[in-house]
């Protein structure tokens, strides 16, 4: 029970006896409050009792400033240093099987698994107090248990309920230790924590970090990339028993541990000998090589989020957060940058060339500040030369205004009046960074807007979209009727929207490469057995889009199968024609719609409806589709 009326009784329980803690204060069977209880049942004195009640005071998620010097005096006071940095360590990894023993921390299962409180409502802000406590008090492990008390209490994965108030205060307080080590915990909690207040937070707490060292928030994160101890190019050695590990990243998504034996042959399955001699070791390797590739990932989507914002970067400091960075290096090292020489000209060469001498300034290079000469030119070259890159960039498509959206002002119609699969449609969105409300039959349910940030978070674009005609009042519609997309500048804590001519181009064609994604990906034109289902409805919609015009992303198709269907072996039974991959077969000519993979035959331009082997009887396609048959 809380209230004013307790705190009332609590004071004057206080008056009574200055050394005695009100009981309740601390939790009886809580582990990660046994530090505070062991020394009040042992060795009570005055100055503990301020000093526990003074952390229970607490209620928020941040203290003011006379809370937190009167923290630290009363820490002292108490000789309570220890005590507070015992008690975050229980918190951050007491064991969720003691406090079933001990009653304390109920919970409710989920299949085989038990999850547990791991702080009881009641006691939250004496929990926060200790918090801020052990933060304010220091220590050489207190930023790592924070950052592990932080992703505990609000990260995926954990065995304890979500307790939102406990995380956001853990977050708050790193911002503000004052240890370097904390801008590290703040960056991989970033990439790891997915619940979107908690989220908010962090990019907060980075920020107030940033300007305590008087840089900006983009600084910080870049300046935060663990390097996790690699070497130069993203490698690490280890001996375990005459044998060596290595641990390579080898691309944006793979980081591999490769055994060597002493004899010199390798292999990427550790060894018996390894397994059985060095069962820590490699559990350590093991975990660290998880490490890296959660931090690849997280700077392959942040180095790709570059692509809206423009930034530059003095070479030097490009050089050293970026270029020679042993995680993010292997990531920029594939792409194609611009350099600034001393008279202010930018000259795009890929990272791993030379750039102009002296180059005063770097920025990622994006297609739609270059010439279609210089397009076709990196195209040509990433094709012959093999390179792979860690996200599209030379391909990637480029979506300039119309004429259409000139008119409209405001809103852009290209991707409107599409029917898209709508849980497809909602699951892209949260793999995008997308945020948007479900929809379904429920007050509000009926008007779908999801938001994404660009340009340094100062942009917003907004895509509306609805519940399908076909909806009917289920739980969420299968359908969904895509409508305008809108952007917004930043305006201090506000919105406001604004004329699409006022949107810089990279922050225009990055967000509406996203949307032509979503469309692309889950329009019913991409459906293969639409046609087998029988139906009338939205047929003349599936006809149009099926075979109609390419998008963007569908020409950066065809750029890119006219240089790769040269070089294959059947080159000579391949052509483009328009929007189409003409296959000539044994049997006939196929047609495939370079947008929806669709096919049709010559020479009436039969539908090839292909069905995948399944258990069920086959459906029956439509009067003028075929048995799928090979060219």
């Amino acid at each position: 029970m809380r209230g004013p009326l307790v705190k009332r009784l609590r004071a004057l329980l206080t008056r009574a006896d200055e050394a005695d803690i009100p009981e309740g204060l601390i939790p009886p069977y809580a582990p990660w409050a046994a530090p505070l209880r062991d020394r009040a049942n042992t060795l009570p004195t005055p100055e503990l009792a301020d000093f526990v009640r003074h952390l229970a005071a607490l209620s928020g998620p941040r203290p003011a400033q006379r809370w937190r010097r009167t923290c630290l005096e009363r820490a002292d006071a108490a000789t309570a240093r220890n005590l507070v940095a015992g008690a975050l360590r229980a918190l951050a990894e007491d064991d969720p099987l003691c406090s079933r023993r001990s009653g304390a921390h109920t919970g409710w299962l989920s299949g085989r698994h038990h999850y547990h409180y791991l702080v009881q409502q009641s006691d939250g802000d004496l929990a926060r107090g200790v918090v801020w406590a052990a933060a304010l008090t220091g220590g050489q492990a207190t930023v790592r248990h924070l950052g592990a008390l932080a992703l505990r209490a609000g990260g995926p994965g954990s065995d304890v309920i979500e307790d939102l108030k406990l995380a956001g205060a853990t977050i708050n307080a790193l911002a503000e230790t004052g240890d370097p080590a904390s801008l590290e915990t703040l960056w991989r909690l970033r990439s790891r924590i997915r619940h979107r207040a908690l989220r908010k937070q962090l990019d907060t707490a980075l920020v107030t970090a940033a300007g305590e060292q008087g840089i900006t928030a983009e600084q910080l994160v870049e300046r935060s990339v663990p390097d996790h101890g690699l070497a130069a190019d993203g490698s690490l050695e280890r001996e375990l028993g005459g044998r060596r590990v290595r641990m390579t990243i080898e691309d944006a998504a793979t980081v591999r541990l490769t055994f060597t034996r002493p004899g010199g042959g390798r292999s990427r399955t550790a060894p018996a000998a390894v397994k059985d001699g060095f069962p820590d070791e490699l559990r350590e390797l093991k975990a660290l090589a998880k490490e890296v590739r959660g931090t690849l990932s997280g700077e392959r989507a942040r180095v790709e989020a570059l692509m809206s914002t423009g930034r530059e970067w003095p070479y030097d400091e490009w050089c050293r957060h970026y270029r020679d960075h042993p995680v993010t290096g292997t990531l920029v090292r594939g792409l194609i940058w611009e350099f600034q020489d001393t008279v202010g000209e930018w000259h795009a060469v890929a990272s791993m060339g030379e750039p102009p001498a002296e180059p005063e300034r770097v920025r990622l290079w994006h297609p739609i500040r270059a010439s279609a000469d210089e397009i076709r030119a990196w195209r040509e070259r990433l094709v012959a030369e093999r390179l792979r890159q860690p996200f599209k960039q030379g391909f990637r498509e480029i979506y300039l205004l119309t004429p259409a959206e000139e008119e409209t002002g405001v809103y852009s119609n290209r991707f409107a009046a599409h029917i898209v699969h709508y849980r497809q449609l909602y699951a892209l969105f949260k793999e995008r960074g997308w945020q948007s409300s479900f929809l379904g039959p429920y007050d509000g349910g009926y008007d779908g807007l999801a938001r994404a940030e660009f340009g340094d978070g100062e942009w917003r674009a907004c895509f509306h979209h609805e519940p399908a005609a076909d909806d009917d009042g289920s739980y969420a519609p299968e359908h969904a009727a895509t409508d305008q997309v809108r952007f917004e500048r930043r305006n201090g804590r506000r919105w406001q929207e604004v004329p699409l001519a006022e949107v810089p181009p990279p922050v225009f064609s990055e967000a509406m490469r996203d949307v032509d994604l979503f469309v692309g990906v889950t329009s019913i034109a991409a459906d293969p057995d639409w046609t087998d289902r029988g139906e009338d409805r939205y047929a003349g919609y599936w006809r149009t889009a099926t075979f109609g015009a390419l998008t963007e992303s569908a020409e950066v198709r065809r750029a890119a199968l006219e240089r790769i269907v040269p070089r294959l072996k059947i080159a000579d039974r391949c052509s483009l024609d328009g929007r189409f991959l003409l296959v000539r077969g044994d049997l006939r000519t196929y047609k495939i719609h370079l947008g929806s993979s669709n096919i049709l035959m010559e020479p009436d331009d039969a539908y090839l409806c292909i069905v995948p082997s399944r258990a069920v009887p086959t459906p029956r396609c439509s009067s003028r589709s075929r048995t799928a048959a090979s060219p």
